[in-house]
């Protein structure tokens, strides 16, 4: 029986690519704030414990922080690939979005999480994340360099949806700051959870559906 290869709708497709390049301009808006090196701006004005008593912290920051927002945008690409007419970029541009999270993004991502806001709930919940992270991208690498594609595609999706962590944990937190005004640290709490867990489980869900 032949089967007809599902494509995105166009309005879908337009909307995805909207709804992305706003999100992903808002998080580079944030990174440009890191260049030139300043210890004493945004987030790591709350870090000051860490940059003065730890060396090794600022060097960990940067790399997840300037690393991280290449890894976004090169996983919006090689995801959708041929739906978004870069079937032969697909392999090289993949490539990169491995190699960055394998190497830099996810190894000082878990280092982070060590340190993170919110007490031990917060940095529990942070260095999972960033052993998924580097879990199923590598699963991702590995099914990929076995030729087994369909494993391949679907831990693609379930790094990629940890990945996007980045931008779904800050619009919980607008959303829920905005409704409750909780405390700051609670917020930390609550999003370090929120930010990762809905994605991975709407993925797998899909997985099942055979949706993706």
């Amino acid at each position: 029986m032949l089967t007809t290869k599902k494509h995105i709708p166009f309005f879908l497709k337009t909307l995805l690519i909207a709804g992305f390049g706003y999100f992903f301009w808002l998080m580079l808006k944030i990174t440009l704030e890191y260049i030139p090196f300043n210890p004493n701006v945004s987030f790591l004005m709350i870090k000051q414990t860490e940059v003065q008593d730890r060396p090794e912290y600022l060097p960990f920051f940067y790399t997840h922080v300037y690393t991280s927002i290449f890894v976004l945008i090169s996983g919006f690409l090689a995801i959708l690939r041929k739906d978004f007419g870069f079937k032969n970029f697909h392999k090289n541009i993949g490539k990169i979005y491995i190699f960055m999270i394998l190497i830099f993004a996810a190894p000082s991502g878990i280092y982070m999480g060590l340190f993170a806001n919110g007490g031990f709930l917060s940095k529990i919940s942070f260095v999972i994340l960033g052993f998924l992270w580097w879990l199923t991208t590598y699963k991702a690498y590995r099914s990929a360099r076995q030729k087994r594609f369909k494993e391949h595609k679907q831990w693609m999706w379930r790094s990629f949806a940890l990945t996007l962590s980045a931008l779904t944990l800050r619009i919980w937190k607008v959303i829920i700051v905005y409704l409750f005004h909780p405390n700051p640290m609670d917020v930390y709490q609550i999003i370090a959870w929120l930010g990762w867990i809905p994605n991975i489980l709407l993925i797998e869900y899909l997985i099942t559906k055979k949706q993706i």
